[in-house]
């Protein structure tokens, strides 16, 4: 009777007390994660699962040397994503990234603390490296009214206290981003406060074998979801009636239904809407015979993001020559571009011998040529010539830095646009492709 009990509190009964990645196999754990749908695809597919505890202590490690490297006596992090990377702990993100209820702070001799909400500070008890959870970071107005000043004050004495026990007194403190209220408090207590982004941009630039065995994981999820959205849209398109908040839908379902989290952009358009580019899924009902590009900016399980874009052509004709032209030139720009990639090439190198867009698509190339992905859109970007700022990325690639290479053609006043981008593993000796997704054959020519 008790084991049966048990098993049914299991996530999945075939299995002992822990998954393939590590994580606890109980079906009511605190601690969020893939879904057995999840697990069975890449089980299928013969993926390799992360480490969970492995991925976190890696991340805590290169965290704590980073302030060490920068002679800090801590880390404040405010930001949700540097939240994540040091603790693997998720709690209301989005709403978090507006109103920053959260804070980190690692100490120069690794001693982490979370202040979280409340109520909540269960929330990342399933992670050791969490020393201490506590509460009483909100220093924004909604949450404090006129009392800001009160709240930053009792907030820092805390920080201060625990510098001084485990960052060696070194009131040297690097911040991602604080209230102005906080700022004020720290600088009233002595703190000098440097940037603290640039250490966790570079902190987290390089991942570690289980962080890409985390996001082969979930990009193989993404293009999964991709697949289903693809279905869906050339199933139910031509017969009209189908909008492209439709289509945007069955991308965000089947990446919920995966143990993904949530869609950074709303960047799916068709038809005339896809030029310019970045306007934003709509209502608008999707025609037969029409261009359908869209680029996914989506985190997916273990917070990985998942930054692919493919244009589509949906229709029972064949899409026009110009179309075509711009597909296979797109096609030309990443492909050619990823074949610099490397460890020691640097930024500046990549953005001085990028392959060239046709005049014609100069106006509106993409904002860059490539950037950093991990849990988001990430450091480094790599921009086009004309957008190069001398000093802002003298920087050389790293193995294990992921990076995605992007393409935007299309011309200024025409009826379409191709969205490509594809993501990038950097190997010892090169680059490996994440992204097996095909492009779309029609639009090829073929």
């Amino acid at each position: 009777m008790n084991q049966h009990y048990r098993d049914t509190r299991k996530i999945d009964p075939t299995k002992g007390t822990h998954l393939a990645d590590g994580s606890p196999n109980d079906n009511d754990r605190i601690e969020i994660g893939p879904t057995m749908l999840a697990f069975s695809e890449w089980e299928a597919d013969g993926l390799t699962m992360p480490n969970l505890e492995k991925m976190r202590e890696y991340r805590w490690k290169r965290l704590t040397r980073h302030v060490v490297d920068a002679d800090m006596g801590g880390l404040l992090m405010f930001d949700p994503l540097n939240i994540r990377y040091a603790t693997d702990s998720t709690n209301m993100q989005l709403w978090n990234t507006h109103n920053p209820f959260r804070a980190v702070l690692v100490c120069a001799d690794g001693y982490m603390v979370i202040w979280d909400y409340k109520n909540s500070p269960f929330l990342s008890e399933f992670n050791p490296l969490v020393r201490e959870q506590r509460s009483g970071a909100s220093m924004f107005y909604f949450s404090n009214g006129d009392k800001v000043q009160q709240a930053a004050s009792t907030f820092t004495a805390e920080v201060e206290d625990l510098i001084l026990a485990h960052g060696g007194g070194n009131k040297r403190i690097a911040v991602d981003k604080i209230m102005m209220a906080g700022l004020r408090a720290l600088e009233a207590r002595g703190f000098e406060v440097h940037e603290g982004e640039d250490l966790t941009e570079h902190a987290r630039s390089v991942k570690g074998p289980d962080e890409i065995l985390a996001m082969r994981a979930a990009c193989h999820s993404c293009e999964t979801a991709m697949y289903e959205m693809e279905r869906f849209a050339r199933e139910n398109i031509p017969s009209g009636g189908v909008s492209e908040d439709d289509v945007w839908a069955v991308l965000h379902a089947e990446n919920i239904k995966r143990g993904g989290e949530w869609i950074e952009t709303r960047l799916l358009a068709s038809g005339q809407r896809t030029n310019p580019w970045f306007q934003e899924c709509g209502p608008r009902i999707i025609q037969n015979n029409e261009i359908l590009a869209f680029d996914t900016d989506l985190v997916g399980p273990y917070g990985i993001c998942c930054d692919i874009s493919r244009t589509w052509w949906i229709g029972d004709e064949k899409p026009h020559a110009d179309m075509i032209e711009a597909m296979k030139h797109g096609v030309e720009h990443i492909q050619t571009n990823m074949e610099m990639l490397k460890p020691g090439v640097t930024i500046k190198e990549l953005t001085m011998n990028t392959h060239v867009l046709h005049d014609k698509y100069q106006e509106q190339k993409y904002g860059c040529l490539m950037h950093g992905v991990g849990l988001c859109d990430e450091w480094p970007l790599v921009a086009y010539p004309d957008k190069h700022v001398e000093g802002a990325f003298d920087y050389p690639l790293l193995p294990g830095m992921a990076i995605c290479v992007e393409a935007l053609v299309g011309e200024v006043g025409g009826t379409f646009s191709i969205k490509l981008e594809d993501q990038i593993l950097i190997t010892e000796d090169g680059y490996e492709l994440l992204t097996k997704y095909p492009f779309d054959p029609a639009l090829m020519g073929h």
